[in-house]
């Protein structure tokens, strides 16, 4: 279980990230979607990109508390 917190996380942090840039390339009337730029040529990949980070999002909401050493204390 270890492994998929991991992979999870690590997800979500890339998905943060690109949606930070994706937010603030709108103030700047650029695009700054990293996933699509990276792999903009594979739109069926890109997306099951989102998809994962999504899951993970659920994975980390439905188990965050239980595997968290910080949070499993209080």
């Amino acid at each position: 279980m270890k492994n998929v917190h991991m992979v999870a996380w690590v997800l979500l942090v890339v998905g943060g990230l690109n949606w930070l840039l994706v937010g603030l390339g709108g103030f700047m009337g650029a695009e700054l979607n990293v996933v699509s730029m990276l792999l903009g040529s594979w739109p069926q990949v890109e997306s099951l990109v989102y998809v994962l980070v999504g899951l993970s999002a659920v994975y980390e909401v439905v188990n965050h508390k239980g595997i968290c050493r910080n949070c499993s204390s209080m």
